[in-house]
């Protein structure tokens, strides 16, 4: 409680032990800090098998930004440069995109150094994410280092042409960094989009069953990563993540349109999917500007439930 009046409200209660959103809690009132511990070690304890929580402001309007790096484990790293990942739900990413919009060189150049700095303090050895939660004033907080490739790599590896997971696995065999920062290029602008089974219309609740039919889409600047087939079951009990269609372009506004026709040409039967949520989105004026919050999620539903609702027919 001491710890909560220094930090004040809101806050986060968050797990020490794992992260996806179980075991975090948001606290508006310092009275129900205790209620709000309670759930989340006892989320945390069920998820992760460690009760432990610990707390951290809560930034209003603040974006999710994140920076890629590389390490030797002897001090050397390299970043390959920033993702936007503010379009979440639950604090679980949906979108995701290479180079950030709407950030000013001197942030972009000062989240950068921060991320290569703490690597290179803890000796890093390997791919990892430094994560951040940066507000509108530019100030930025650490939120977490995920010691391991991410969901969203495909983006960076589409900008910079490099493959991450060759690279983390020459470092484990070895070999050390095989590039240097004078070595990274940013070209165009990249986006992925996560396809799942689950329901927007229903708080995006997970959708298992037997995907009948699935065809994902093709051609120049289009990358899809799934394991998903027809005849393919999801069961309940894992992540509902069911591919990542995933585009380049020249610019955003080029990935942008790529994107719309790509989740247009996406067709899912047999279970409830977020494509339609997907094309809200890309249609959505707030997001076609850039830079928006992780409140933008909230925001859409508010204003326009009926525009993202999930069907069988994908």
């Amino acid at each position: 409680m001491a710890l909560a009046r220094r930090i004040g409200a809101p806050l986060l209660v968050k797990a020490v032990g794992g992260g996806g959103g179980r075991g975090m809690k948001r606290v508006e009132r310092l009275d129900d800090l205790p209620a709000a511990l309670e759930l989340a070690a006892s989320e945390a304890a069920a998820a992760f098998g460690d009760a432990r929580v610990y707390l951290e402001r809560f930034v209003a309007e603040g974006r999710h930004v994140e920076v890629q790096v590389l390490g030797d484990g002897a001090g050397g790293v390299i970043h390959l440069g920033e993702r936007d990942c503010s379009v979440q739900r639950r604090y679980q990413k949906l979108i995701e995109e290479t180079p950030a919009p709407r950030v000013s060189p001197a942030l972009r150049s000062r989240l950068h150094d921060a991320a290569a700095r703490f690597a290179r303090h803890l000796s890093y050895r390997g791919a990892g994410t430094v994560e951040f939660l940066v507000a509108a004033d530019e100030t930025f907080y650490f939120l977490e280092m995920n010691a391991r490739i991410q969901v969203e790599h495909p983006v960076t590896e589409e900008v910079t042409g490099i493959d991450l997971v060759a690279e983390q696995i020459a470092i484990a065999s070895g070999a050390g960094l095989r590039l240097s920062q004078q070595n990274i290029r940013v070209r165009g602008c990249a986006l992925e989009c996560r396809v799942n089974a689950e329901d927007p219309d229903r708080d995006f609740q997970p959708a298992p069953g037997r995907v009948d039919e699935v065809s994902w889409p093709t051609g120049p600047g289009i990358r899809v990563d799934t394991h998903i087939a027809a005849g393919s079951r999801v069961p309940p009990y894992y992540d509902s993540l069911l591919g990542k269609i995933i585009v380049h372009g020249s610019d955003r506004q080029a990935a942008l349109a790529r994107m719309r026709q790509a989740i247009a040409a996406t067709r899912v039967s047999g279970v409830a999917t977020n494509l339609s949520f997907h094309s809200a989105v890309l249609a959505e004026p707030e997001f076609q500007a850039g830079g928006v919050d992780t409140g933008f999620v909230a925001r859409l539903l508010q204003r326009s439930p009926g525009r993202v609702e999930g069907r069988a027919d994908g």
